[in-house]
This record gives structure tokens, sequence and C-alpha cells, in this order.
């Protein structure tokens, strides 16, 4: 069968690269890999180069975050009594669990409650008006509450306050709700809309701490007198909760102006005001505005070398030429800038914004943005990275069981170990009907003896859960198959009442991935009504096939690439023939005819050494919006090659001669290709991953084959269109 996938490498600028490379202190094949996949503006460069937490983004750029932390402050002022209410698959498990631990070490009373059994998704009437009947008068929804309209409008009746922290995308009519945190909100004032349900009340969750430190709402205006040639420029940054609320620049010439005429009182006037180098500043001023004008100034500088002692001797000049943050700015950084973001350091390190306890809260972060699949750019990469370093260090308890369970222990844990291995034991609970047996395992009050038979117990739903999906495969994969030819083979549906309605979203994912096109399963309940999941392939976005359906569904939400929903049974036939519609016009992104392979980066064979594991590492973690690196190998020879596995597709383990170096590569489900397209002895090229492999202890690196094409001497290059960048200076 003739291999008609194309390896694509996109061409990129030479200098472009250099650019990259010397302006962001990178490897020029880093700076290459990220001009290849669009990565050249500085704002998103710095999620890849960069680690620290610094760079998280302010919690309080929600805009109503501040509203959200003052009604939980008087809920554990007044003593009431407050239910959390969580979604419950793992990023609705993970951030309820989350938040009831933070909340109980606050002392407030609490209650916690997620979906179980049958239960629909989101909060219901039935659990508000138990809650006000319990004399409870504040809920908080954790990863659901956005579209509870009429749940939320009971809660207000009954005289409850509802804080919903959601990120799904909003409805028309959004509900009443004392405050709503959602980062999809045209107006929520946060700059990055991706975040997980987990991670939103993380955000929250540090907002509260912040709340505990004098420095609460308290209004701080940052001074800066800088000289120009006959002139001054009076910078001033006005800041609450560590965010920039009003920024001024006056151009001043001395005995001009009168100090009145600026617009420095209306911002000045009744603020606390903190300058770097007191002295310096307070002559400055003189000269602009003589010495009847007097500043009352805190010299701050002094303070901040105490908690960072990096900065002992410099002055704002020299401060802003070492800005890490300054690196990745569109425009050269001010000094006024600088001043600014090394305040907002020094208050996270002052009120210890973030501790011993963030990385422990940041592995569940990373495991419910992984689960909800998230894209990983912008600031999910700093918590995925971190929290799963923090996972490698020390797991949490209740994570620790299930690691341990699961063979991760003793080894470097990635995302994808996470997301194979670990999610789906935690959502097998809640597909299950029993979410609050993984909820349980991970709050902080539970009992080593709890955890290990809770553990126990999940890893047992897991076991039972793959059967149950082999045995609705049988009855999905047929029905789906037939819908296959009925939608102009690009959409399939799968409905029966053999289907359980906690394995829908695991069956269409499998069918959407089995027959590469959108994927429909409907659990068909004896109640009368239809519960369905809908998964993407190819890059369908699925939000506009669930718009035209919407009219249909009784309740639904979800992603651009997977959504739930509901309807009762008797509108299933007018969704089939409205989906069958759909599919007529249904374009995929992309070529289709053969896969397509991008390329990052072409190697020689004096590259491909052990240390390029390292260039790996920095684009880790891998998931949804950044593919594994993609690295090209020409003409290397097979100098062994071994088939392994017994199932019906097996795999092959090659051993490549790169030179220097004899690197093992696995080529999994192509034992058929040996052979047939290549044999041992021959030069291939190949594209390939890098992967670590843990055996007896001992860690190794090794490929892991993408595509493999047989080396024609005759043609220069593997790819198209081929770069013009020299080799020998920057390997792409």
């Amino acid at each position: 069968m003739e291999n008609k996938t194309h390896w694509v490498k996109k061409e990129i600028d030479r200098e472009a690269v250099k650019s990259l490379a010397g302006k962001f202190k990178c490897k020029p094949l880093v700076a290459s890999i990220l001009a290849r996949r669009g990565i050249t503006e500085g704002k998103d460069i710095l999620f890849f180069l960069e680690d620290d937490l610094r760079f998280l983004h302010n919690p309080f750029l929600f805009k109503d975050m501040e509203d959200a932390v003052d009604r939980v402050i008087q809920a554990k002022e007044e003593g009431e009594k407050v239910l959390i209410f969580g979604d419950r698959d793992v990023d609705g498990v993970t951030g309820t669990a989350l938040l009831y631990n933070a909340l109980s070490a606050m002392g407030i009373d609490l209650k916690v409650r997620i979906p179980t059994g049958d239960e629909p998704y989101g909060l219901t009437v039935e659990a508000v008006e138990r809650h006000a009947a319990e004399y409870g008068s504040l809920i908080i929804t954790v990863d659901c509450g956005i579209s509870c309209v009429k749940e939320i409008a009971r809660a207000n009746e009954l005289g409850i306050d509802v804080i919903v922290l959601d990120h799904h995308t909003p409805p028309e009519i959004l509900p009443e709700a004392a405050v709503i945190i959602d980062p999809h909100l045209e107006d929520s004032g946060y700059p990055f809309k991706y975040l997980s349900g987990c991670a939103v009340a993380w955000k929250f969750i540090t907002a509260l701490r912040f709340a505990e430190t004098p420095m609460y709402k308290q209004s701080v205006c940052l001074l800066n007198v800088r000289p120009l040639n006959d002139a001054y420029c009076v910078e001033v940054i006005k800041t609450v909760n560590m965010v920039e609320e009003t920024r001024i620049y006056e151009t001043l010439v001395p005995g001009m102006v009168p100090f009145s005429k600026t617009r420095l009182p209306s911002v000045l006037e009744g603020q606390h005001i903190f300058v770097w180098d007191a002295l310096m500043q307070k002559k400055q001023l003189e000269k602009i505005f003589g010495s009847s004008i007097e500043f009352n100034f805190l010299d701050i500088s002094e303070e901040i070398v105490s908690a960072l002692p990096s900065f002992k001797g410099m002055s704002l000049l020299k401060l802003k030429n070492f800005s890490k943050i300054g690196r990745y700015m569109e425009n050269p950084v001010s000094e006024i800038e600088s001043f600014f973001n090394i305040f907002v350091t020094y208050l996270q390190k002052k009120s210890s914004f973030f501790d011993k306890k963030t990385e422990e809260e940041l592995q569940l972060v990373a495991l419910g943005t992984l689960a909800d699949i998230m894209p990983l750019k912008n600031e999910n990469r700093i918590l995925v990275r971190n929290g799963i370093e923090s996972m490698n260090n020390s797991p949490v308890p209740g994570l620790l069981e299930i690691l341990a369970r699961q063979g991760l222990t003793g080894k470097k844990i990635h995302a994808t170990d996470l997301s194979w291995k670990i999610t789906p034991v935690i959502n097998a609970a809640g597909r299950l009907g029993k979410p609050e047996t993984a909820l349980n395992l991970l709050l902080r009050d539970t009992t080593p003896a709890d955890r290990q038979s809770l553990s126990e117990e999940i890893i047992r739903m897991n076991n039972d859960r793959r059967d149950m999906g082999k045995e609705t495969w049988t009855v999905a994969e047929p029905l789906a198959k037939e819908s296959f030819e009925k939608n102009s083979r690009r959409l399939v549906m799968a409905a029966s009442g053999e289907i359980n309605r906690g394995i829908t979203g695991l069956t269409a994912s499998r069918l959407a991935k089995f027959f590469d096109v959108p994927a429909v399963v409907l659990s068909l309940r004896p109640d009368g009504t239809a519960v369905g999941s809908m998964r993407s392939a190819r890059g369908v976005n699925l939000k506009a096939i669930i718009e035209m359906c919407e009219d249909l569904f009784s309740e639904h939400g979800g992603h651009a690439f997977a959504a739930g929903f509901s309807l009762k049974k008797d509108k299933l036939p007018d969704l089939e023939s409205r989906l069958s519609a759909i599919a007529e016009n249904l374009e995929f992104p992309g070529r289709e005819e053969g896969s397509e392979i991008s390329i990052d980066a072409q190697l020689p064979h004096e590259y491909i050494t052990p240390e390029i594991i390292t260039i790996n590492d920095i684009f880790e973690p891998f998931g949804e919006g950044n593919e594994p690196i993609h690295f090209l190998v020409c003409d290397v020879k097979i100098i062994n090659a071994d088939i392994m596995g017994k199932g019906e597709k097996q795999h092959l383990k090659l051993t490549l001669d790169c030179g220097k170096y004899k690197w093992p590569a696995l080529f999994w489900n192509s034992a058929e290709r040996y052979g047939r397209d290549f044999d041992n002895g021959d030069r291939i090229d190949a594209v390939f991953k890098v992967a670590g492999n843990f055996f007896n202890g001992a860690y190794t690196p090794q490929m892991v084959l993408v595509d493999v094409k047989k080396h024609k001497p005759e043609t220069k290059n593997a790819v198209e269109p081929q770069s013009q960048i020299e080799m020998r200076e920057v390997p792409i």
C-alpha cells in the first residue's frame, strides 16, 4: 500500500531565527522551532521559556474577583453555611477538592456536593432547596453554573447568594448570580480565556489568600521622576491588589507649569506614594515645582531589597535592563514599568502568594487542565509544568495512591502519563455514578486508611469501566458504521438503550478516532430522555453543530472539540435528520487525501545525541494546542529490527545508526510495514519524537517514530517545501 502521508516543513527566515535566538537568549534550534510554529511574539514565547509563577496573570484581573472574595470573607465572619457544588469529571472534582480544602482551612462552615448516580450535570433546584432547608446562605459552583439560570433564580428566591466559578462558554442569557467568574465572559477583564474549571477555582483561592494580607484593597501610587533634555518626565502607576489601575506621564519644564495644573493631584492626593531612592526623587521634584510643594512619600527600595537582595545597589534605570519580563514586552520596558514589576514581585514574596501549598495545589490544577483538554499555551503551560514538577517531587497523598497503583512512582511523570493513566481512573468514578469516591480521595481531611480503600475502589471502577467500554463498542460500532454511509461519510452517530450514559464521551472519542470524523453517542434512558456526547475529529469545531441543533436540546454545554447534551427521545429523529444535513456540508481543515505531518526541525546526524531531549523538554508539556516536536533525520541505516507484541496490531523496535549514537526507535502499530516498505539494512528518512524510557531504574532517551520512508539518494530533500537555511549554522 502506497504511503500517501505528506511531510511538510514550513519556510522560515534565517535572520528571523537569529533575531529570536539573540533577543530571547535561547538556542538557535529552539528559536527555529518557535518560528516554524508561528510563535514569534514575546508575549507567547515567554510561556515556553519561563516557568516562574510570577509570570501568571493576576487573579484580580477578573473584574468581579474582589466582589467574590468579599462575599466569602463575609460568610466566614458571619458564620454562614456554605455549599460547594462541583462537576463530576476530573476538572470538576479537582477544582471542588481544591476549593473545599482551602475554605475549610479558613474555618468556613462547609458542605460539598457533586452530581452522583443519574443526577444531571450542574446545579439543581433540589440541591438549592436542600441547602436552604439547612439554613445555608451561600453556594459556590465549580466547573458549572454558567448555564444554571432557573436554579440560580430559585436560589435568589430563597435568599441564597451564588458565586459561579466556571470556564464554559456563557449562554445568551446569564444567570442572575451574585458574582460570576468565567474567563469566557466578554467583559471578564481576564487576558486568557482557556483556563480549566479547576484553574478558575485556584485563581479564586489565591485571591482569597491575598485578601488576608494588609495590602488587600490598598491603593498605592508608584512615583518616578526621570530627567529628559531640558525637562523631566513624572511617571505614576496607581495599583490596587497588584493590578495597574491608572498610569500617567507628565513631561514638565521646571518652573513652567504649577503642580495644580498637572494631572498629578487627581491621582496622588490621599494616596500612599512609594518611590525608589527618595533623596533623588525629592531633588528632582523640587527642580520642577520648587520647594513649596511637599510630597509625602515612602522610599520602598530598602524594604524591597531586604526581600529581594539581588536588587541591592541598583537604580531603576539599571534595574529595567535586568527585567526578565521586559525581555518579552513588545516595546522597551520603562523605569516605572520596571518599578511596578518589582513591586508586584515583592508583594507576592512578602505575602507568600506562592508557597508550599501552591506547589501541592498546582498538582490538581495540572490534572484538571490536562483532563479537560485545555490548550497548552499561555499561562496553562506554567500551571501544568509547575504542577507536574511538584508531582514528581512529592505527590499529594490522594494522588500518590493512584500513581502507585498505576506504576508511576519512581519515574519521571509527563503530561501524557497523566492523560492516559490517571485521568481515566479518576473519571471512572464519575462515569459509574460515584464521583464522590474520587472527591473524597483528594480532600485533605481524609485519613490515610480511607485513602487506601478509596483508591482501591477507584481502580476497581476503572476496570469495570473498561469492561463496559468493550461491551458498548460491540453495540456502538455497527450503529456508527451504518450512520457513516448515511451521513456522507463525514459524521457518525450511535444511539442505544444498551449504552451506559457514563461512557458516552469515551465511546464518542473512540468512534471519532476510529472513523476519523466527528462522533455523536447517545444513551437512551428509561425515563424518555436521551443523554449524549459529541467529540470532534480532524479539527472540526463542534460549536456550530451544537448551535444548529440547540433548539432540540433540553440542556447542552461543552467546548469546541467536546460537548454534551440531553433531549427527549421523541426528538431523536429530528436530531438524526438535522445531523445528516449538517454532515453533507461539513468541511474539514487541511488535506482530504492522505495525512500531513508538519516537521519542526530537520537534524543532521551529528545533532542526533541524547542532548536533544533537553530541547524537547523546553516545549513540554505536550497536548492540546501544543503537539510533540517532530524531528526529521535523513539517510540513517536500520541496523536491527524486532517485531513486538502479540495482538492484532504489532509494533516494531528498530535500531538506527545515526553516526556516533545508535538509537532505539519504536514504531507503534507498524509491524506490517517491515519487509514491505523497508527492511533491515535499508537507509531511511524518519520523522520522530523523542521520549525517555525508564527500565529497572535507568533512564535512556529513545526515538518514537511517526513515519518512515526509504531514503532515495537522488532526492535531495525529504520534505516539501524545504528551508534554505544552511544546516551547518542552524540545524532546523
